[in-house]
């Protein structure tokens, strides 16, 4: 009976820290795809023009709309911080951890984050191409930029590197609020990023939620096909010899 209570403890325990996890990356891959599908409709319409004019100007003086509001050191830390988001810096990022997970001998991992980049980089071009959204108004912007508008470049990069980065370190990790200090700052730095975008006026609110929607949303598929693939090897490995 003990032994019975023991294999049943240990299959909940299975079904619970895995099985619901790809639940869970499955809800938000498929949330966040629609959300973006609504975001880019209501975009293309026009219809949220006022409330994006709106929010810009709040970060904005009175007096002169081409100024920041606040103190001068708030448009230099977003500037630092919006480059975290750059195609440069995410570029350096990638190699240095792909380079790590090289020398760990996780290819697997590493054709995953490899997939992600690539794949992201074309589908943020390619979405951009096709809402054809131009940027904000020049008297709102304080750095320089040439791309189109909708979704932002920087908010999907970041949510896809830095989110796929942070899951695949924190896989190396055991403790359980190593993991979570670890997401935790992919998060935040995903947030912060898209708010300098905003501050800067270099895009709408609605280019960086569109951003941070099909960002997660191209990471949680990049997720579910590794995790597919694993899961295909291991019972491959385990599947008896055919005679």
């Amino acid at each position: 009976m003990i032994k019975r209570f023991l294999s049943f403890k240990d299959f909940v325990h299975e079904l619970v820290t895995k099985e619901i996890k790809v639940l869970i990356v499955f809800f938000l891959l498929f949330s966040s795809a629609l959300i973006f599908i609504g975001v880019g409709n209501i975009v293309s319409k026009g219809s949220t023009r006022d409330f994006d004019i709106t929010i810009i100007k709040s970060f904005r003086s009175m007096d002169d709309f081409g100024l920041p509001s606040g103190p001068i050191w708030i448009k230099e830390f977003m500037a630092d911080i919006t480059a975290l988001g750059g195609g440069n810096v995410l570029a350096i990022i990638t190699v240095f951890v792909s380079i790590f997970l090289i020398l760990q001998k996780r290819y697997d991992a590493f054709w995953l984050l490899l997939a992600a980049t690539i794949g992201g980089t074309l589908i943020s071009f390619w979405l951009k191409d096709i809402y054809d959204r131009e940027r904000p108004d020049l008297i709102y912007r304080l750095v320089t930029v040439t791309s189109l508008s909708f979704p932002s470049g920087h908010s999907m990069m970041s949510a896809v590197l830095y989110l796929t980065q942070a899951a695949i370190v924190a896989r190396f990790q055991k403790e359980r609020k190593i993991r979570i200090y670890i997401l935790s700052i992919a998060l935040v730095l995903t947030f912060i990023i898209g708010l300098s975008r905003v501050y800067l006026g270099v895009h709408y609110p609605t280019d960086v939620l569109g951003g941070w929607t099909i960002g997660l949303a191209w990471a949680s598929l990049c997720w579910v096909i590794a995790w597919y693939m694993q899961r295909r090897k291991r019972l491959k490995k385990s599947e008896p010899e055919q005679v």
